[in-house]
């Protein structure tokens, strides 16, 4: 009992740090590209862990084998969720990004019907529905109000989301084989080596390389990226292992919703975003349908115990 409510605060933390970090990544990409955010992010993830296991001694034990295992899951995320959710953006705001990425607990949930072969009730397809029919609406919004680049980034946040559901269905069985620091590192490694390798190397293309360095100018940037590396990179990852290793995915998936309100509040009040009324529509409709497809499921698995 006493893992389980360890399980959830570290939800909460989980949430709070991801509902902020949409923020922060705005402001780094005020002074730096995409790639070279996301190199220097993980370059001080990456530093900062390594740095961890040589003071505290703590040994990560890892053959070939482990690697291949852990290589799709590292693929999703970091690599990809982060790759897309940046891209994603440059292109959209913070507040609408947060809105979108609050599916996540429906993705996780069809996959969960088509990966793990869980069965789902008439109430829970119709919360799904719900939330697709607002995240529709909120592209079909943007799309009369914005331009086209936001569509496009709205997509990427969409494609952002699929993946961290994938991860979160897919690290349920890794979490019981690997310690949490061995997951958490050498997912780190794999993006500290991706981003690096792509930053630096659309850098010589472009003949560019001496500018990679350049954010560190800002202050605002080191702020961030430091926020970014260690709390929404580094320690996120580590807090995501433990609750997957605790609870099931699904109900790890719903504290996105905190992020989402998170991120929402932070985009409005500090870097003054537009909020308009399709935003309200849109995530009370995906919201709704989030909370309703777990609340679905929970009522109809106590009403299964009980008969």
């Amino acid at each position: 009992m006493a893992e389980k409510r360890m399980a959830y605060l570290a939800a909460i933390v989980y949430a709070f740090i991801i509902g902020l970090s949409f923020m922060f990544v705005k402001l780094t990409l005020a002074v730096a590209t995409p790639l070279d955010t996301l190199a220097h992010r993980f370059t001080v993830a990456f530093f900062v862990a390594t740095l961890f296991i040589i003071f505290s001694k703590k040994k990560v034990k890892i053959g070939w084998h482990d690697v291949t295992q852990i290589a799709p899951l590292a693929t999703l995320y970091p690599i990809l969720f982060f790759g897309f959710q940046i891209f994603g953006l440059a292109r959209t705001t913070s507040s609408e990004a947060g809105i979108i990425q609050s599916t996540v607990p429906i993705f996780t949930l069809l996959l969960a019907v088509s990966i793990l072969k869980e069965k789902a009730g008439r109430g829970q397809l119709i919360s799904v529905f719900l939330s697709v029919s607002g995240v529709i609406f909120l592209l079909t919004m943007s799309g009369v109000e914005s331009e086209t680049a936001n569509i496009i980034g709205s997509v990427l946040i969409i494609i952002s989301a699929f993946t961290n559901a994938l991860y979160n269905v897919l690290a349920r069985k890794l979490t019981q084989r690997y310690s949490l620091l061995t997951l958490t590192y050498i997912m780190t490694l794999f993006g500290f080596v991706a981003f690096n390798s792509l930053a630096i190397g659309s850098r010589v293309i472009e003949g560019t390389v001496g500018e990679f360095f350049q954010p560190f100018l800002h202050w605002q940037f080191v702020l961030a990226i430091l926020y970014l590396g260690i709390l929404s990179s580094l320690v996120t990852s580590f807090l995501a292992n433990f609750v997957l290793s605790k609870i099931e995915a699904a109900k790890m998936s719903v504290f996105s919703n905190v992020a989402t309100l998170i991120t929402i509040l932070a985009g409005v009040l500090f870097l003054q975003e537009a909020f308009h009324f399709y935003h309200v529509i849109g995530g009370i409709m995906i919201i709704t349908g989030v909370v309703g497809t777990n609340f679905m499921g929970a009522r109809s698995k106590t009403k299964g115990r009980v008969g």
